[in-house]
């Protein structure tokens, strides 16, 4: 009987999921600080390149957000880095923070860019993660912070999960 309640909380999580992310399917769902100019920019950067269309990007600031954070043990109020989730709403889904969830972008975008994740793989992640906190330290600084999340464009609009 408690297999079956597991395997029965797995599908009411996935079913979930689904439902709080339509369109998602096998896509990396991005989370990322909506307010924050320099992850609106990165954002921005990634939606020109994704030739394949592999990400749907989500602010932090969302509560549907906020429940996948909290199922996964992260702070849902205010998480300080980029949130990449693999598998979303399946037994195997997967966080991946910082440099992690970078890495994982860059190798699923086209042309040459999955060599340059290969290629900063070679480092340990605690070096990556050391560039990472270096530059989420300052973003703010570098690009500013607004007051609330941008609307993204009419032709980015599909490419976002808003609530």
């Amino acid at each position: 009987m408690a297999i079956r309640y597991g395997v029965d909380a797995i599908e009411k999580a996935r079913v979930a999921v689904v439902a709080e992310f339509p369109g998602l399917e096998r896509r990396l769902l991005v989370i990322f600080d909506g307010r924050c100019g320099f992850c609106n920019w990165a954002v921005r950067w990634f939606l020109k390149r994704d030739g394949f269309d592999r990400f749907r990007f989500a602010p932090s600031e969302s509560p549907a957000v906020a429940a996948l954070l909290r199922r996964h043990g992260l702070d849902a109020v205010a998480p300080n880095t980029l949130i990449v989730v693999k598998h979303a709403g399946q037994a195997n889904e997967k966080v991946l923070v910082r440099s992690q969830g970078v890495l994982e972008m860059l190798g699923s975008l086209p042309k040459s860019w999955p060599s340059l994740a290969m290629a900063l793989r070679a480092f340990p992640p605690v070096v990556r993660d050391f560039g990472y906190r270096l530059a989420a330290a300052v973003r703010y600084r570098l690009a500013g912070r607004y007051a609330s999340c941008p609307v993204p464009t009419a032709e980015e609009r599909g490419r976002f999960l808003l609530d």
